[in-house]
């Protein structure tokens, strides 16, 4: 028994190897044609030379001061949403489970509109706090989600989750477009492309603001890989080897909180990316989150960044708001997801 068990584990780890290698080296390419794509077109070769040091001082600032910082941004994003996605689903046991469904998105955008309220600006040290204020706001969602989604018998009810989510959704947005009509102009559009899914963070501020949260929360998360196959097991079976279910259950949720509100507080009110990643990670890597989670990171990483870059490009002069771009390839995926589920 032991050596088909010892079996089966080496082909899951040899399944999961290859999938996470070719996502790579798709990440790679999609990279690539990123920093090749702009309203200034520089070759792979040019790419290449200036990241050694041998571009010239215009080429130099276009990818460095410009084009890299984006880039980073959109990839710590996606990272950050298919991780946020899978924890969700996972701790709920509900496979519709995402940051933009279930309203977490929504309190971030309350936050953002805070923070704009308050100081005036997106630029500087002050960009710091940002991802603070869009937690604050998303948590406060989460709560109150949580909070009548849940069924001291029963635990947290799929459908209830959804349905409240929506509903707190909807109440949140109505207090957000209050608050944004006390805007000065240039700030009310601004909220508008954050709340359209448009990637705005394009300085090195702005990736310091999401890195720390990114680089903390994503191991802390792929730590608890054995806590989150217990939950999709069910709360009894949990509760059976010793887990400490509540507690586990709210620290996940509170780092996927955390998680899905600092990436979208820099890359826009972006969608539908924790809802795809985790669902094409499992039929890629299997059910078992140490070896999905890693897939789910690359794959939100694929997603936004394809999805910046053709909104970018595609359309030019007028870009499209990434969140725009991936909402016409999830929408559709969450619909047949709707349908298939029971």
């Amino acid at each position: 028994m032991k050596p088909n068990m010892a079996s089966v584990e080496a082909q899951r780890n040899r399944r999961a190897l290859i999938v996470s290698s070719i996502l790579i080296l798709l990440a790679v390419t999609v990279i690539m044609i990123s920093l090749n794509t702009g309203t200034v077109s520089l070759t792979p070769l040019t790419v290449w030379k200036t990241l050694l040091g041998y571009g010239t001082s215009d080429e130099q600032m276009i990818l460095f001061d410009y084009r890299m910082p984006r880039i980073i941004i959109t990839m710590l994003a996606g990272i950050g949403l298919g991780i946020a996605g899978a924890v969700f689903q996972g701790t709920t046991r509900n496979t519709l489970a995402d940051p933009g469904i279930l309203g977490i998105n929504t309190g971030a955008a309350l936050g953002l509109i805070i923070f704009v309220s308050f100081f005036r600006t997106m630029e500087g040290p002050v960009a710091l706090l940002i991802p603070l204020f869009t937690f604050v706001g998303g948590t406060l969602s989460a709560l109150i989600i949580f909070m009548f989604a849940y069924d001291r018998h029963r635990g947290l009810m799929p459908i209830r989750l959804i349905l409240v989510g929506i509903a707190v959704a909807a109440g949140i947005s109505a207090v957000t477009l209050l608050l944004s009509l006390k805007l000065d102009e240039k700030t009310y559009a601004f909220t508008a492309r954050w709340l359209a899914g448009s990637v705005w963070g394009r300085d090195w501020i702005h990736v310091g603001a999401l890195l720390p949260w990114i680089v903390v929360l994503v191991p802390l998360i792929y730590s608890r890989s054995k806590a989150l196959d217990l939950f999709v097991l069910g709360d009894e079976t949990a509760y059976s080897v010793g887990s400490h279910v509540t507690r586990e259950r709210l620290s996940l949720l509170g780092m996927a909180v955390a998680l899905s509100c600092a990436s979208v507080s820099v890359a826009g009110g972006i969608g539908f990316i924790g809802l795809v990643a985790p669902h094409i990670a499992k039929r890629l890597a299997g059910p078992q989150h140490r070896y999905f989670l890693p897939v789910a990171a690359l794959i939100g990483l694929v997603i936004l960044v394809t999805a910046d870059t053709i909104g970018r490009s595609i359309f030019r002069p007028n870009a499209i708001p990434a969140g725009v771009v991936v909402a016409a390839i999830g929408g559709p995926y969450f619909l047949y997801l709707l349908f298939k589920t029971k």
